[in-house]
């Protein structure tokens, strides 16, 4: 996943005008690759503490603020995430106001709210601190969020760390390069990868002097956006992007095997009868016709998700089910292709690496019946541009398979991106690393979803197909 931080300077106290300009940046970040963008520390309305003192009604926004509209419908129409940072309303039992990070989903929903946990000195005379961290998962990614201060306290991020996070999001207002270059520290010793949106113009503790960024979990700045000493020509704003892509979960970490399985023993169904609704491909050299079989949750929410579709367009089912001994063969033999073609890396490594394209046969939800490969045809069953064919190893495609791979053609975007708006909405999440490979159930599911545990177990198909 691309993740953008957008530098923009804001117009003080006027959220609609801002709003507006998130909104354009959220287009232009989409245009760009990205999946996320993240703006600075208040640049709802500006970081001036006085517009807060003065109106503290009308200078402080809800989740469902009528005001934010145009960034929710940006992210609707774009399919990608952004991180607007404001000032919040006081939720239900607390003190006043929060300086609060905002995440809107790619459906525009919110998907979480952070509230600042550290606050400075005359922050505290007109805001209340939060009392959690910031998380939240986005293309199979966990972010954390912080702001400003939080920065500047080591267990912050270390907790990040802790919490299995890859990302660590920051909204600030630092007024030097100096502030600015702590985040490479923060990325070194916590091991994660930073991403800054920082303000820019004269605020409530002077000049703030952009610098918006990422570095990689090594310390190495990425990306950089310009240093702001002064009104510029133009309206100011900039975006940076940063490649996230390493940050995924991938099927081999712990996390997914961690995760309980409380089996609902839900039955396999052959789509071929249960659904004739839906397109199945008939390609498969499998007599018994296992891969035509799926949990009867997802034949539901695939029904879902076909309606949501525009017309024209309609699902096509490649595989469902996959027996688990099918399952070891195909991760064995793809773990071998590597273990060829990169004879030096580590064993645990290349187990790794193969489950991008391939679950492990232990957490595989293939083998659960909960996964489905699927895309995209037309009202006369012929397949639509989708950048790549299903199937389509990274290294064969150079990383194209990934769902949120930069370089498509706008009709493979604009494909992708229907596809994950239908699904999404039905319920099913997608293995960030195949565009074609969704699923519900799992564990997976579970882990990108917060759920505690798994509904589906690996199964064996019954001889009678159930």
């Amino acid at each position: 996943m691309i993740i953008a931080a957008a530098q923009f300077p804001s117009v003080p106290g006027d959220i609609e005008a801002n709003a507006a300009r998130m909104a354009a940046l959220v287009g232009e970040a989409a245009e760009r690759g990205a999946g996320l963008v993240a703006f600075s520390e208040l640049a709802l309305t500006h970081y001036d503490l006085r517009l807060m003192a003065a109106d503290p009604v009308g200078m402080t926004v809800t989740e469902d603020d009528a005001r934010l509209a145009p960034v929710r419908e940006a992210c609707r129409a774009a399919g990608i995430a952004a991180v607007v940072n404001a000032a919040g309303r006081a939720r239900e039992g607390t003190a006043g106001p929060t300086i609060s990070s905002f995440v809107l989903g790619p459906d525009g929903a919110l998907l979480t709210r952070y509230d600042k946990r550290h606050l400075s000195g005359e922050e505290r005379k007109l805001f209340t601190p939060g009392g959690a961290d910031g998380r939240f998962m986005l293309g199979g990614i966990r972010f954390a969020l912080a702001t400003c201060l939080d920065s500047s306290f080591p267990e912050v991020p270390a907790r990040a760390a802790a919490d299995g996070c890859g990302v660590y999001l920051a909204s600030a207002f630092h007024d030097s390069a100096g502030r600015v270059e702590q985040y490479a520290g923060l990325a070194r010793d916590s091991g994660l990868q930073v991403l800054l949106a920082n303000g820019t113009g004269i605020g409530s503790c002077g000049p703030a002097c952009g610098l918006s960024g990422g570095w990689l979990p090594t310390g190495e700045r990425v990306a950089s956006a310009a240093e702001w000493s002064g009104p510029v020509q133009g309206d100011g704003a900039e975006l940076v992007l940063s490649d996230a892509r390493d940050r995924i979960t991938l099927m081999a970490d712990p996390a997914i095997a961690a995760i309980p399985v409380k089996e609902c023993d839900e039955p396999l169904v052959d789509l071929r009868t249960a659904a004739p609704a839906l397109t199945v491909a008939e390609d498969r050299h499998d007599a018994r016709g296992d891969f035509a079989h799926l949990r009867q949750g997802v034949l539901q929410r695939l029904l879902a998700a076909q309606e949501l579709l525009p017309d024209g367009l309609r699902l096509q089912i490649v595989e469902g089910y996959r027996p688990p001994a099918l399952q070891r063969r195909y991760f064995e033999e793809y773990a071998e292709e590597l273990r060829a073609a990169f004879p030096e890396r580590p064993a645990q490594r290349l187990h790794q690496d193969a489950s991008r394209y391939v679950s492990p046969p232990e957490t595989a939800p293939h083998s659960a019946g909960g996964a489905v490969d699927l895309t995209l045809v037309t009202a006369d069953g012929d397949e639509v541009d989708m950048g790549t064919p299903i199937n389509a190893s990274p290294e064969e495609s150079d990383g194209a398979c990934y769902t949120g791979a930069r370089g498509l053609s706008p009709s493979a975007r604009t494909h992708r991106r229907v596809l994950t708006a239908a699904l999404t909405a039905a319920g099913l999440v997608n293995y960030p690393t195949e565009w074609w490979h969704w699923s519900y159930g799992d564990r997976y599911w579970a882990l990108a979803t917060g759920a505690d545990h798994a509904l589906y177990g690996t199964k064996e198909l019954e001889p009678d197909g159930e």
